[in-house]
């Protein structure tokens, strides 16, 4: 009841997906949610690699929100956190995340989908965490 007084988001959720050794050249979806729904924000870690040729690719309702480079956001200085709602991070351990949080939520009616496309060799593993709500 409180939540709605205030107009949070009720019944969170963070959905989790992992690809170890994805082959170059490779797309791997690692978030599939069936809606209605509300995505919140998500963040995709990737773990090695050579050339941060690794896209992360966002659909809503099979119409794409997101389908960028990691080097792309490092080359267009979305490095820090910004009113476009994506952001990279490179830690000391040389690992590169990649945040999405925009300023309010988005409704999906019927998908969610948050894949990779990897175009390098190397990459360990890639992590994606998702917070939705329903």
């Amino acid at each position: 009841m409180a939540s709605a007084l205030i107009g949070a988001v009720e019944n969170p959720v963070r959905n989790q997906g992992l690809t170890t050794n994805p082959a170059n050249n490779s797309t791997k979806e690692l978030v599939k949610l069936a809606g209605p729904g509300l995505f919140l924000s998500a963040e995709v870690t990737k773990q090695g690699g050579n050339s941060d040729l690794t896209f992360v690719i966002v659909d809503i309702d099979g119409k794409n929100l997101v389908n960028i480079s990691m080097a792309a956001l490092f080359n267009q200085g979305l490095t820090s956190d910004n009113s476009y709602g994506i952001s990279i991070f490179r830690s000391a351990a040389a690992l590169e995340t990649v945040t999405i949080g925009l300023p309010y939520p988005l409704t999906y009616k019927k998908s969610f989908s948050l894949k990779v496309t990897v175009k390098e060799s190397g990459v360990v593993q890639i992590l994606a965490n998702v917070l939705t709500a329903s």
